[in-house]
């Protein structure tokens, strides 16, 4: 990583696969003997509309009614899966579930096919699957955060800010996690992923900049967590500051932010259940205080 960092951006999608690979030779050997996981459960009729839930195998090992966290994973819009590898993105939720907490791992429908605002619907989905059916896995449905990862942020911050995708009853969530977020949409010419911010929000910039996540932040905006990497995609980071910046000026308190020194942007996702545990804690922290 200490290699991959400084020069991460001169090819983004061969490091991300380097990073990958690395990543889940480490997270191979993690333990998990008192883990259990209950695979592809149907939240939609789309093949994509399915989830994971992740637990402590014995109820002992977590409390009763714990907190909640459903995570949507990253892929620039037009790609990914709910397990990149066997254990890269189950590791949030397995060290998530070590701590306490339901892990529910999730799937959306991807650009070209699906755009705007489809996967920011299906975090909707698996967020009311959750509240009606959670309570038999020993989760808490009124203690239930959102987070996700990259393009995941993307629609988990929509759903989360953006009344007109949840409505009047508001997002029914206790919190959000950022972890390197794209939460606005934009097709600069520093950002080598504007082909694919266009598959799935077209190419208008306004009707963009009015998709994005940072422009629904308002004074009721739920508590949020953000955490970013050192050497992050492009303009990532910057995105990451913006909605920091606007949740301190809309509701007078700064957010809990992180900034992960040395970690690249996919490196600060696969590390949790590592021995750097620095975002692990963090967020267990952010739902512990519910702030």
């Amino acid at each position: 990583m200490a290699e991959i960092g400084p020069i991460w951006g001169s090819s983004v999608s061969a490091h991300v696969r380097e990073t990958i690979a690395l990543y889940s030779a480490v997270l191979a050997q993690s333990p998990r003997e008192n883990l259990a996981v209950t695979r592809d459960i149907a939240f939609g009729a789309h093949p994509r509309q399915v989830l994971d839930v992740h637990t402590a195998k014995n109820t002992q090992d977590r409390p009763a009614n714990a907190p909640v966290v459903v995570f949507a994973h990253g892929g620039a819009f037009i790609e990914g899966d709910k397990e990149r590898t066997p254990e890269v993105y189950a590791n949030v939720l397995r060290r998530l579930a070590r701590g306490g907490v339901i892990g529910v791992n999730i799937e959306y429908r991807l650009a070209p096919d699906f755009k705007y605002p489809a996967a920011s619907e299906d975090v909707g989905g698996a967020l009311a699957w959750t509240r009606a059916n959670i309570a038999r896995f020993g989760g808490d449905p009124a203690r239930i955060f959102l987070m996700g990862h990259s393009a995941g942020a993307a629609h988990t911050g929509s759903y989360a800010y953006d009344a007109r995708l949840h409505g009047t009853d508001g997002p029914q969530i206790a919190g959000h996690i950022v972890v390197s977020g794209r939460v606005r949409a934009e097709m600069r010419p520093d950002n080598p992923n504007r082909a694919k911010v266009a598959a799935y929000y077209g190419e208008d910039a306004a009707f963009q900049a009015d998709c994005s996540a940072v422009s629904h932040i308002n004074a009721h905006s739920v508590p949020t967590m953000i955490a970013m990497a050192e050497f992050d995609n492009p303009l990532i980071d910057v995105h990451c500051m913006e909605l920091a910046h606007r949740l301190s000026q809309a509701q007078n308190r700064a957010p809990r932010t992180l900034w992960l020194e040395g970690h690249n942007h996919t490196s600060i996702i696969a590390s949790m259940d590592t021995a750097d545990d620095r975002l692990g804690r963090a967020v267990l922290d952010f739902i512990r205080h519910g702030r």
